[in-house]
């Protein structure tokens, strides 16, 4: 229409070099229509791709948000380069109490490096205001560019809105709304009071939320960076960080472009993907990603946000100084990681094989524990657990822990009816049960009634004035076989003197009985279970008529 009341004023050049060449692909370009949709207060925002014939034919960008009145559309949205921040202050919108995204008043110009014909349809207090940009039409202009107006000013009853349709795509291939749908999800954070769709040409609507941005990825561990333990209460970012950091349970392809955290500003992306540190040689990088927010940079006096809002300016000295910050946390997470790996693998293997690595080992003396720890963890790597579970399961029969090293070895006689005390760690009660237990043994194979020091000296021949029948363990033939027979009889002394008489004098609540250690009972039952079972082969002397 030659009477077109909009005027739109430019360098030719701005086009090209701002426009065209500021994305390469779709979803930066549509990302920047949403944008302004959200700094529209808008409740909903709908992206519907329309193929024909299996052809991209057309994108149309459909909000509820404010629209625009007939001077707005001239004095803000046609104006290049407008900072609207500048122009209109950076309050609040009125609605959702939102913080602008849009700043440097550019983006609508992005859209030409996805279509030769945009055209704009916006619904402000009853009126209704359609104009068309032309790409060929805005290249020839000269310095003044007069969109199409087809409507103007024209009264609606439909309510407040606004929507970017794009003809004459330059894209030739199918649309992957899924794609698309992937990609928008990692270049926003969207919160309950902003909800954003797409729309497929068969109809189906794919809904778009924070969940997505991750959902190919199987996640481990889980930091919400806003935790004192990344931000103390004395940092200067305290209360200026949001955010979650994740890792993978296997490693994440560079090709997603998953690995690494992104940073965002007022709900958009402002930083790719990326670890903040020189050194990312550690295999914890690749199965890191996760997100920050970090707003205050927005109310920076100078811009550090790139056009294309990928990168920061990290030369700015406020972002040298939170790139330094965010390493750390990233360090701090690395950190948690390995020992959230390592409790994961443990409570894994005990489940595999029923053995609790970490109680076994804290079970062994420090050079066994070492040796150990070394074998399980070169067995632990990706995918080994159910490789080598036997391999665990064989190596807990070699070095059981360490107080059943010495418990299975008990004699039978001895170690079953002291069990109940040693499971219920009654360590000395079960050290004198076995001494009497050994006692009664001797009883039975005598058939005496002493007990005690009384028993163990005749029966071994310490009472010279008694003649009751006496334990022979070997034919005695030999020094050695002498010196066995007598040891005997000085250990049988020893143990109830020095385990049972203690014990068995002492009252039920004096604290005798808790001198015994857990590994002293052992000890003293692994003695025992020594003189039992030399009795199994003794011959029993009566004395001589």
């Amino acid at each position: 229409m030659s009477d077109s009341p909009f005027e739109m004023r430019f360098d030719p050049r701005t086009i090209k070099h701002l426009g065209v060449r500021m994305y390469s692909t779709l979803p930066p370009a549509i990302a920047e229509i949403i944008a302004n949709s959200y700094d529209a207060d808008a409740s909903q925002v709908v992206v519907t791709l329309r193929e024909e014939n299996g052809k991209p034919a057309e994108i149309t960008v459909t909000d509820d948000g404010d629209g625009l009145t007939l001077d707005e559309i001239n004095e803000k949205f046609l104006v290049i380069g407008r900072n609207r921040r500048d122009d209109e202050g950076d309050e609040p919108s009125p609605k959702y109490g939102r913080k602008r995204i849009g700043k440097k008043g550019l983006g609508k110009l992005a859209l030409f490096g996805l279509a030769k014909t945009i055209t704009i349809t916006t619904r402000r207090g009853g009126k209704c205001n359609v104009f068309v940009l032309d790409w060929d039409d805005l290249n020839n202009a000269t310095g003044v560019y007069k969109p199409t107006a087809t409507k103007i000013d024209q009264s609606t009853k439909e309510p407040n809105g606004t929507s970017v349709s794009l003809a004459g795509l330059k894209r030739k291939s199918p649309f992957d709304a899924h794609g698309i749908a992937d990609s928008l999800s990692r270049l926003f954070i969207v919160d309950d009071t902003f909800d954003l769709l797409i729309e497929a040409s068969n109809g189906d609507r794919i809904a778009i939320d924070n969940s997505r941005r991750y959902q190919t990825l199987k996640i481990e561990f889980k930091w919400d960076v806003s935790d004192t333990q990344f931000v103390p209460r004395n940092s200067k970012y305290l209360g200026k960080l949001s955010g979650m950091l994740m890792t993978a349970e296997t490693p994440i392809t560079p090709a997603s472009g998953l690995r690494g955290i992104t940073l965002f500003s007022r709900q958009k992306l402002v930083n790719a993907a990326e670890f903040f540190s020189s050194s990312t040689s550690s295999h914890f990088y690749q199965y890191l990603t996760g997100w920050i927010g970090v707003d205050f940079i927005d109310d920076l006096d100078e811009d550090v946000i790139s056009t294309n809002r990928q990168s920061l300016d990290w030369e700015h000295p406020e972002m040298g100084e939170l790139r330094t910050f965010l390493a750390g946390i990233v360090s701090q997470v690395n950190v948690d990681w390995r020992k959230k790996r390592k409790e994961k693998k443990r409570e894994e293997l005990k489940e595999k094989t029923g053995i609790d690595t970490q109680a076994w080992m804290n079970t062994m003396p420090d050079d066994v524990r070492d040796s150990t720890r070394q074998i399980i963890e070169s067995l632990g790597g990706e995918d080994a657990l159910e490789k080598y579970t036997p391999v665990i399961k064989a190596l807990h029969e070699l070095i059981p822990e360490y107080p059943l090293l010495h418990w299975r070895h008990l004699h039978e006689k001895v170690r079953d009816r002291v069990r109940a005390y040693y499971e219920n760690k009654q360590f000395g009660d079960a050290a004198s049960q076995g001494v009497q237990i050994y006692c009664e043994i001797i009883r039975n194979l005598t058939e005496l009634t002493d007990d005690g020091m009384d028993l163990v000296n005749g029966v071994f021949g310490s009472k010279p004035f008694a003649t009751p029948p006496t334990l022979q363990l070997n034919t005695l033939g030999t020094v050695s076989e002498k010196c066995i027979q007598e040891g005997q009889g000085h250990l049988s002394r020893g143990v109830v003197t020095g385990f049972r008489n203690p014990i068995s004098h002492a009252p039920m609540d004096s604290n005798v009985p808790a001198v015994f250690s857990e590994v002293d009972c052992l000890n003293i039952l692994s003695l025992v279970s020594y003189l039992v079972t030399r009795l199994d082969n003794a011959t029993v002397n009566s004395p001589d008529p």
